[in-house]
């Protein structure tokens, strides 16, 4: 009777385990606490408060053109502008979206990048979004 519930005991710790290896052993993790929702994204995207936020290896500047030249490729209309000297926040429509880029200085070579989709963000959205930044980032600079 004995060697039975220890056997039983260490099968819960082993399905335990197993649990919470497949839930991070993924691309994808998230947590949601209280009102907060904080996810990780193949590791180089944080999706937190419907802001999906990465860090590009780039200047502010450089980074501020290509938001601006990727709201213009998506025909976005209503685009409004605030910069900052370390910061700055792009809003516009695109797509009957309201989309948000939030850019931050990091270091001279890196700056953060925030994309915000409609009022609770959308994940996949703003992922393309990212994509398209990266892509233009990549474009020669046309003087």
């Amino acid at each position: 009777m004995k060697i039975r519930n220890a056997f039983t005991r260490n099968n819960h710790w082993i399905l335990l385990i197993i649990i919470f290896v497949a839930l991070f052993a993924g691309c994808d993790a998230g947590l949601t606490v209280g009102s907060r929702t904080i996810g990780v994204s193949s590791g180089s995207f944080i999706y937190t408060d419907g802001y999906l936020n990465t860090t590009y290896n780039y200047p502010l500047d450089m980074v501020w053109k290509a938001c601006e030249q990727t709201l213009a490729d998506m025909k976005a209309s209503s685009v409004e502008k605030e910069r900052k000297i370390s910061s700055g926040t792009l809003t516009a429509i695109a797509h009957d979206e309201k989309v948000q880029i939030v850019v931050e200085y990091v270091s001279k070579v890196q700056t953060s990048v925030s994309v915000r989709i409609g009022l609770s963000g959308n994940n996949m959205a703003s992922q393309l979004i990212h994509e398209k930044i990266a892509n233009n980032l990549l474009k020669p600079a046309i003087p």
